[in-house]
């Protein structure tokens, strides 16, 4: 497979700048080689809370960690309390985000709208989108797996160009399988994230669009379950949650993806 693995981590609302720092430490000293910048590592991101960005961004300068924040607004500024713009998060040094997480979408009215256009603000200043997707378990079990993620899809990336995919990252994150201790099997996940790679064959002229863009895995990944997880030709990486809250277990995650 041509496409480098990404292991990220979603803090949550969990982690004072302290406590983050802490953690980027414990990373470092525990890490044994395996976050260094070279073509066999993965590459490794981890998400923290906006007031724990600064901190984290400086403890992980000259490694090759890598620092995103867990939403963005579409706006440059103006008055949305709460929120944070591109230009804020360039100020700190991040370089990803996450777009459309399902929290975000279950508990503060995050819509396909609006996730379109959190991604493409996200473009506009240079920023990797990690735009998640992803069914709830009624959804599931009414057999809608397909038609809720293809219009996730179809949503998220409406007039986003072949080109800007660059600077896409798809992560499925079957709800029903997030802080439930529930985990898609390996054959589930397989047979999303393929059918996400064959949308992204429709939807982009252009072969390499559906060749080249990394699609993670973001249902309750651990170390346990990651080799299988990562073994299958359509999973490219994991956006993982409570897991990457300790040093052994992110690292654990990110070991399976050497």
């Amino acid at each position: 497979m041509s496409r480098r693995y990404m292991i990220a981590g979603n803090w949550k609302m969990n982690n004072t700048a302290a406590e983050g720092v802490a953690l980027i430490k414990d990373l470092k000293a525990q890490c044994g080689g395996c976050c260094c910048q070279n073509e066999k590592a993965p590459e490794v991101v981890v998400c923290p809370t906006f007031t724990t960005l600064s901190a984290v961004v400086a403890e992980a300068s000259g490694t090759a960690l890598k620092v995103g924040a867990q939403n963005i607004h579409w706006a440059e500024n103006g008055a949305y309390t709460g929120e944070i713009s591109g230009a804020m998060l360039k100020e700190t040094g991040v370089t990803h985000v996450i777009i459309g997480h399902s929290e975000r979408r279950q508990y503060f009215g995050e819509t396909d709208e609006t996730v379109n256009k959190r991604t493409k603000a996200a473009l506009k200043h240079g920023l990797v989108a990690i735009v998640c997707i992803g069914e709830t378990l009624e959804e599931r079990a009414s057999d809608k797996t397909e038609a809720v993620v293809e219009r996730q899809v179809r949503a998220a990336l409406a007039d986003v160009t072949a080109d800007d995919m660059k600077n896409v990252v798809l992560a499925y994150e079957p709800v029903w399988a997030i802080g439930t201790g529930m985990v898609a099997t390996d054959e589930q996940a397989q047979a999303v994230h393929a059918f996400v790679r064959n949308l992204l064959k429709s939807m982009f002229k252009c072969p390499c669009v559906a060749e080249n863009t990394r699609i993670l895995y973001g249902g309750s990944m651990k170390p346990g379950n990651a080799a299988g997880l990562l073994a299958q030709p359509d999973i490219d990486g994991g956006l993982i949650g409570g897991a990457s809250l300790k040093a052994a277990d992110f690292l654990g995650i990110v070991k399976c993806a050497l």
